[in-house]
C-alpha cells in the first residue's frame, strides 16, 4: 500500500491592512494553482488562512521534503506575492528570503510540516496554523497531548498508548536533535522545551515508530540574519486509533497559554483559539491566534474541513484570554510583556541599540 504525505506549507506574502489578514485574492489565486494540479502531482488541496499568513494543505504519494512539492508551494507563493505587490500590501513577499527556488523549500523563508503514513481503516487529522507566535507555542500543547494522563486518559486506558510516546526536539540555534521517551524522561523534556524560543518539538512517535504529530522549525530571523516577522508555526496531529482522540487532542487549548510573539514579534500574548473567520489580528496586532481545521483521509482525499475551535465550548478560554490580554498590556514595554533582552536580540531593537553605544562611558 502507497503511503499519503500531507504537507502544509505556509507563508505571510501580504496582507491589508497592515499585519491583520490574508486578502481574497490571495486565498483564490492559492487555491486555483493548486486544484490544477489535482490528479497530477497532487491527490488533494485545501488553501485557508490564520491571521497574515497563506496556509498550503496539500496531500499526494511524493514523501517528505519532495523537491516538487516545495517547488509548487514556492511557485503558488511567488505568484500571489505577485498579486500582493500589485496591491501594495502590507509586507508583500515578506516570508520570501530567496531569489530562486532551490531545489528545497525549507530555508527560503516559508514554514514547512509534513507527515507521511500507510491510511488506517478510518484516519483523523487535525491541521493547526498560529499567527504571532514563536515555533515553541506548540510544545506546551504536545506534551499535554502525548504525555499527560490527567489531559489524556487514553495514556492510562487505552493499551496501544500506554507505552507511551517518543518527542523528537531540534535546538534551534546549535542545529542539532535530540530524542526523549514518555514517561521515563518526562522530566528531561521538560527542561528543555520549558525554553520555547529555543527547543521545539519537531515530532512525535508511538514507541513502535508510527508518526503521530510533525509542526514547522523554520526560523525565520536565523535564515535572514534580520527580523523579518515571528515564525507562525503550523502543526498536523493524527488521532483515534492508538493515538489521543479528537478532543484529547483539542483539550489542552482550553488553558490559556502566554506566548512570544504579538506586536512585532516582541511580546508575550494570549495564545487565543478561534474559529477561521475570526483568525484575523487586530488588537495590539493580535493577539496570538490559533485555528484547527479537522479532516478524515480517504485515500489522500481531504473529507472536510471541519473547523474545531468555531465551537461556544472554547467561548470560556477566548474570554480568558482577553482578560489576560488586559493584564499583560497594561505592562506596556517592560519585561515579561516585552521579551526578554536575549530574544529581543532577533528583532529589530539591536538596530536602535547600536545608535547609542557611543553615549555609554564607565560607572566612576
Amino acid at each position: 500500500m502507497s503511503k499519503t504525505t500531507i504537507s502544509v506549507i505556509k507563508a505571510d506574502v501580504g496582507s491589508f491592512p497592515g499585519h491583520s489578514r490574508t486578502h481574497p485574492k490571495l486565498l483564490e489565486k492559492a487555491a486555483r494553482l493548486l486544484k490544477e494540479q489535482k490528479g497530477l502531482l497532487l491527490i488533494d488541496s485545501f488553501v485557508t488562512h490564520c491571521g497574515d499568513d497563506l496556509e498550503l494543505i496539500m496531500t499526494h504519494t511524493q514523501g517528505v521534503d519532495n523537491g516538487e512539492i516545495h517547488k509548487l508551494a514556492w511557485d503558488v507563493f511567488t505568484e500571489c506575492t505577485v498579486i500582493a505587490k500589485s496591491m501594495k500590501l502590507y509586507g508583500a513577499g515578506q516570508d520570501i528570503l530567496a531569489d530562486a527556488f532551490s531545489g528545497n523549500i525549507k530555508g527560503l523563508g516559508p514554514g514547512v510540516a509534513e507527515i507521511e503514513f500507510e491510511e488506517r481503516g478510518s484516519d483523523p487529522v487535525l491541521i493547526f496554523m498560529a499567527d504571532k507566535a514563536e515555533l515553541g507555542a506548540w510544545n506546551f500543547f504536545l506534551y499535554k497531548i502525548f504525555a499527560d494522563p490527567f489531559n489524556t486518559p487514553g495514556l492510562v486506558i487505552d493499551p496501544t498508548m500506554h507505552q507511551g510516546f517518543i518527542f523528537e526536539v531540534h535546538d534551534l540555534c546549535d542545529k542539532r536533535r535530540i530524542m526523549f521517551t514518555s514517561p521515563e524522561e518526562v522530566y528531561d523534556l521538560l527542561a528543555y522545551i520549558g525554553a520555547p524560543s529555543r527547543y521545539v518539538i519537531k515530532h512525535v512517535f508511538r514507541r513502535d515508530g508510527e508518526i503521530a504529530a510533525s509542526t514547522s522549525t523554520q526560523r525565520l530571523n536565523l535564515m535572514a540574519g534580520r527580523y523579518v516577522g515571528k515564525d507562525d508555526p503550523v502543526m498536523i496531529v493524527r488521532s483515534q486509533s492508538g493515538l489521543p482522540a479528537v478532543g484529547e487532542v483539542l483539550e489542552p487549548f482550553c488553558t490559556p497559554v502566554l506566548v512570544a510573539g504579538w506586536m512585532r514579534g516582541s511580546h508575550q500574548g494570549p495564545f487565543m483559539p478561534v474559529g477561521v473567520c475570526d483568525a484575523n489580528c487586530t488588537r495590539f496586532d493580535g493577539p496570538p491566534r490559533v485555528t484547527c481545521l479537522g479532516f478524515q483521509l480517504c485515500n489522500g482525499e481531504l473529507i472536510g474541513p471541519a473547523d474545531m475551535f468555531d465551537d461556544p465550548a472554547f467561548d470560556r478560554v477566548r474570554n480568558r484570554c482577553n482578560e489576560l490580554a488586559d493584564i499583560i498590556r497594561a505592562q506596556g514595554p517592560f519585561e515579561p510583556h516585552r521579551l526578554s533582552l536575549d530574544e529581543m536580540e532577533c528583532t529589530t531593537l539591536p538596530a536602535g541599540e547600536n545608535e547609542l553605544k557611543k553615549r555609554w562611558g564607565p560607572i566612576p
